[in-house]
């Protein structure tokens, strides 16, 4: 039993199928509670999930903080017990794996602080070889093999030989990546692995993950705050909106149907339906006449959008009745203003300071 239930999950599509990848059924989440006078029960955060993450496929976990990913991805790996329902892999139901078969189907990479010791990298990445070293725990040439591979996997195959401990987050994220590569897993979860990377190593990990799920035939889970990335390169959703209710589908459907804009949209953000990217939202202080070429038009929209102007092409209705920039050429902007100034900029910067003064 439990608390509290909120609200169901929302598909786009039909049931999961139970035989395939990762599966919940009717799965509530949360904490149980610790009260002598009320064993057994709990607050569940999600309730109610009928939710699948196919094999070959990414799928992403995205939501506003404190939805609930976190405690969703826990109960999916086994840290956290369901409040109610179930999880199955390939079938499978988890409660009845031994700890030793679930190792060698599930690997975990959660945002944890991890101590290596004295290991080195390639020494921390064996460690996933463990569930199917036996009691030597002794690595074969085949074992050695599926380290050297997850480390290259994920682009940290020169770090091999460095201390663990010395590495940066960044650094540390990419080989315990490579450590539940090396499990050779059916199911992957992953807990914002990307958080201390840079942005082309970001994109570099997304699309390693996706294409790792399609070459291997991987179930890959990611629980992400890099919405646009995410958007982009997953093969399928799951949503946390704000009342606690999951949308599952393909990130077209989400965005098409506004379970995106719905769950992030903001006073000063919102997301833009046709882009799926999220751009700042600003009362519009003025509209500003641009004549230049199509390629420099956005990065002109972007900057002016900041100042609270909106940009307007020579044939818009009420054009040229205000300010007005024009593009002469050689990096230089004119900028015309209501009572007929002139001034000559030569760099948004400098754009942007000018406009603020008329």
């Amino acid at each position: 039993m439990t608390d509290t239930m909120t609200g169901p999950v929302t598909q786009t599509a039909g049931g999961p199928d139970p035989t395939g990848g990762l599966v919940t059924q009717g799965l509530a989440v949360g904490y149980r509670t610790r009260s002598p006078r009320r064993l057994g029960a709990g607050r569940a955060v999600l309730s109610g999930l009928d939710l699948q993450a196919r094999a070959g496929e990414l799928t992403v976990l995205l939501g506003p903080n404190g939805a609930g990913k976190s405690t969703l991805l826990r109960t999916l790996c086994g840290l956290l017990p369901p409040l109610d329902g179930r999880i199955r892999i390939g079938g499978t139901d988890l409660a009845r794996q031994r700890p030793a078969a679930l190792a060698r189907r599930l690997a975990v990479v959660l945002t944890d602080r991890v101590d290596p010791g004295l290991l080195s990298v390639r020494e921390l990445a064996g460690l996933g070889r463990h569930p199917h070293t036996g009691f030597s725990g002794r690595l074969t040439a085949a074992d050695h093999a599926a380290v050297e591979w997850s480390l290259k996997a994920v682009g940290a195959e020169h770090l091999a030989d460095r201390p663990a401990a010395e590495l940066s987050d960044g650094e540390r994220q990419r080989v315990l990546t490579a450590r539940a590569l090396a499990q050779e897993p059916e199911v992957v979860l992953l807990d914002e692995p990307t958080a201390f990377l840079d942005v082309p190593s970001r994109v570099a990990l997304t699309v390693l993950l996706r294409d790792l799920a399609r070459d291997k035939g991987l179930t890959v889970v990611v629980s992400t705050h890099d919405l646009e990335l995410a958007l982009r390169v997953a093969d399928a959703v799951w949503l946390v909106d704000r009342d606690s209710r999951v949308h599952a589908g393909a990130p077209e459907d989400l965005i098409r149907g506004g379970a995106v804009g719905a769950a992030f949209d903001a006073d000063h953000l919102a997301f833009d339906l046709v882009s799926g990217t999220f751009g700042l939202r600003r009362t519009e202080r003025a509209r500003v006449t641009v004549d230049a070429p199509p390629d420099m038009l956005p990065l002109l929209e972007r900057a002016l959008a900041r100042e609270g102007l909106a940009a307007a092409a020579p044939s818009d209705p009420g054009a040229g009745t205000g300010t007005r920039v024009s593009w002469e050429g050689a990096d230089q902007l004119i900028l015309t203003g209501p009572d007929g100034r002139v001034s000559r900029v030569r760099s948004f910067h400098e754009l942007t300071q000018a406009v603020r003064t008329w």
